[in-house]
């Protein structure tokens, strides 16, 4: 067995047998990485707490030859415990975990959804806006060559106030002759405009209003028309019944 140590996000977790957990992570330098951690369950583990979703960590690993690698030793970057703190932001990590999840491959290196998954989660814990996982969303979207046009018409090119529309399926912003998608606001335009230009710090001091949850419904279903599946964490939460 050779060991290589690389930084990581916690995607998911699952068991394995009596006491060990195989843990799913998205790596800056080899991509999504699913690994053993042998005796994590028990009570005496040493970094238990340290492999759960939402943690940023420092891992070392040992190959095996196979699918799943082996945990040798963890520490923490930063911890995830005040997002289990809080119903909302915790549902908004656990989205952003989902997509990246979805859209990452196994060993194959994607230096930028760790990237873009760890600096969405640092902005996460010191902000609770819903705008950071619309933004999240909206920028890997553009990230994944699939961003939608928000400037202009994709009928017609008329750009500004004549927006009133988006359609998903058409790629982005329609004005009033060229509509076939759903309404969205002139002020729901020019947020995720906002988000897509660079002015994220900009766009999460924005009072939650009518237009800003319109924007994140809206990013939730571009991802999801993307990635051609709906999110179970966000359903979940939106129907807690369920």
């Amino acid at each position: 067995m050779s060991l290589y140590r690389d930084k990581a996000v916690v995607l998911r977790t699952y068991d394995l047998r009596e006491a060990d957990r195989i843990i799913v992570m998205m790596t800056e330098n080899y991509g999504k990485v699913r690994a053993v951690a042998k005796g994590v369950r028990k009570t005496t583990s040493k970094f238990g707490a340290r492999l759960e979703p939402l943690s940023h960590i420092d891992v070392l690993l040992s190959t095996t030859g196979r699918d799943l690698d082996i945990v040798s030793q963890v520490e923490l970057v930063s911890s995830a415990r005040g997002l289990y703190t809080d119903l909302d932001r915790l549902t908004r990590g656990l989205a952003m975990l989902e997509a990246v999840d979805q859209l990452g491959m196994d060993r194959e290196p994607t230096a930028y959804l760790y990237k873009m998954l760890a600096g969405a989660l640092t902005w996460l814990n010191q902000n609770d806006s819903s705008l950071v996982l619309a933004a999240f969303y909206f920028k890997l979207l553009v990230v994944e060559g699939v961003g939608a046009q928000v400037d202009n018409c994709v009928g017609c090119g008329v750009g500004g106030e004549h927006l009133v529309a988006f359609d998903m399926f058409k790629g982005g912003a329609q004005c009033r002759d060229c509509r076939t998608g759903t309404n969205l606001s002139l002020e729901a335009f020019k947020i995720i405009q906002d988000i897509v230009g660079g002015q994220l710090s900009k766009v999460l001091a924005l009072p939650e209003n009518f237009a800003t949850r319109e924007v994140a419904e809206l990013a939730t279903h571009c991802m999801e028309h993307h990635l051609e599946r709906k999110l179970r964490s966000v359903s979940v939460f939106e129907h807690p019944e369920r």
